[in-house]
């Protein structure tokens, strides 16, 4: 029986995670679960689990007394004083967002192997992550679909040079709409994604392919490729999960039925599979898989990524994160239109001045001032 962490446990990838763990007592234990402020489904799942400890960022109006059990940590570092009292074998990190940077550093220090759902902490620091997890010994296993898709791919290869890597991509809810009215799509318009089921931001981040974008800069930082080697490829039916190309033109892929369950239980029960009940591919139902690619002139958050990784500038992506994690908020605030977001990001950039990135605090200071720049960027909007 492995024990093991939710980061992140109220969240989509958290709770099933919970799931999977609920099917597999036998196999897994919740030793950890944190949330940031949603203390009633913490509680919720605190009730049902029984771990060791449980953390809120936000700290709730009371604790239920029969919860008392667990030990309560409660703060912006619960996360890590939660690890550090439990040290289980495995921490899932899915707190959204740079905020979930410092939380898979001290998991890499105080477990035997951490689950990243967390594009950010690579997007923002990912020389710093992969730097720990090499000094400590610690295997890095994804759980983005895409990612955990090029994983699976690469355990089939062996001393075999890799081509390319090739990201697929739904398109999101807008992938045949133009560009004016992309610009006026609503919220609700935006959280209709057309295959996955996710948290608000990365929903909103889908919609605008930034997700993509920030994909690539993952996939750069885990699988070691530089840009020009990672390519994407628009595939509305999400059957195809993602794809690795080799030097003599074979291609290898993972598909499987759109059901995040499928990657969370692969890292969670590596090197073996973990079922979970989910439906079955049906070849013939599926019919016909199509594909294409992404247009950054309608998406132009995904171009901006791109650019971000291929100027060499540490800095840039964390900029690029800190301004697109401000726009999103304040579009789904009702505060700017669904175009804001790329140009406030856009702005943003064109404004970076590139920074060290040598610690986490630098991390977070390039991911402050971008904050600032792109809130003076929505008051002008506002105006």
């Amino acid at each position: 029986m492995r024990s093991i962490a939710i980061l992140g446990a109220t969240g989509s990838i958290g709770t099933q995670a919970l799931d999977i763990i609920d099917r597999h007592p036998e196999r897994f234990r919740a030793a950890v679960l944190t949330a940031r402020s949603d203390w009633e489904g913490l509680f919720r799942a605190v009730r049902k689990f029984r771990p060791q400890a449980a953390g809120l960022v936000e700290e709730p109006p009371f604790v239920p007394e029969d919860l008392r059990g667990t030990e309560w940590f409660f703060g912006g570092d619960c996360s890590r004083r939660a690890l550090e009292a439990v040290r289980p074998d495995d921490a899932l990190a899915a707190v959204v967002g740079v905020a979930g940077l410092d939380a898979v550093l001290a998991a890499l220090k105080c477990c035997r192997r951490v689950l990243l759902a967390n594009k950010e902490a690579l997007v923002t620091g990912g020389h710093l992550v992969k730097e720990l997890a090499a000094q400590r010994g610690v295997p890095l296993l994804p759980v983005d679909s895409e990612h955990s898709a090029i994983f699976q791919c690469l355990e089939a290869r062996g001393d075999n040079e890799i081509a390319r890597l090739i990201l697929t991509c739904s398109g999101g809810p807008f992938r045949t709409w133009e560009r004016d009215a992309i610009d006026r799509a609503s919220v609700s318009d935006v959280l209709r994604h057309p295959t996955w089921r996710m948290g608000s931001k990365i929903t909103v981040d889908c919609a605008t392919l930034m997700n993509k974008g920030l994909e690539v800069i993952e996939a750069h930082h885990l699988f070691g490729m530089p840009e020009s080697r990672i390519d994407v490829v628009v595939h509305p039916e999400s059957i195809i999960h993602s794809m690795v190309e080799f030097e003599d033109g074979a291609v290898l892929a993972q598909l499987g039925v759109p059901d995040m369950r499928t990657a969370i239980g692969y890292a969670m029960g590596y090197p073996e599979r973990v079922p979970y009940g989910g439906e079955r591919l049906d070849f013939a139902k599926v019919g016909t898989l199509s594909f294409g690619n992404p247009d950054p002139s309608r998406f132009p958050c995904y171009r901006l990524a791109r650019e971000a990784l291929q100027s060499g500038d540490a800095s840039a992506p964390v900029a690029l994160n800190g301004a697109n994690e401000a726009a999103v908020a304040a579009f789904l605030d009702g505060r700017i239109g669904f175009g804001g977001i790329a140009r406030i990001v856009e702005a943003v950039m064109n404004r970076h001045v590139p920074g060290r990135v040598q610690t986490a605090e630098d991390v977070y200071g390039i991911d402050r001032n971008a904050r600032r720049l792109a809130q003076t960027e929505i008051e002008r909007i506002l105006k």
